[in-house]
């Protein structure tokens, strides 16, 4: 299985290429749905890295990609920026999901 990633900047793109992570860069919608599917026809694919700046600009793509599709597993990556969450947010997650406090 192979690693691809679809970012929204050059420098994080370039970063996972020295790595050896095949990827693209895109900016608009329609540009990132295009890769999408490019990415979802090749079943050699099996992890999916998108920059966190995809889920803020398309929430509703990338919730609905993540419900409907098993594989590639679609990952989130801060980028050259860092991330845009919250320090604790994974408690968070884990609070709002069990309805608990941690």
């Amino acid at each position: 299985m192979k690693l691809f990633l679809i970012s929204d900047n050059i420098d994080t793109y370039t970063g996972m290429r020295l790595a050896g992570v095949e990827g693209v860069v895109v900016h608009e919608r329609q540009e990132l749905l295009d890769a999408l599917d490019a990415v979802f026809a090749d079943k050699e694919i099996g992890i999916l890295l998108l920059t966190e700046k995809f889920s803020r600009d398309f929430p509703e793509d990338i919730n609905q990609l993540k419900l409907d599709r098993r594989l590639p597993l679609i990952v989130e990556i801060p980028d050259r920026h860092g991330t845009g969450r919250k320090p604790n947010f994974i408690t968070d997650y884990v609070n709002e999901a069990i309805g608990l406090k941690l």
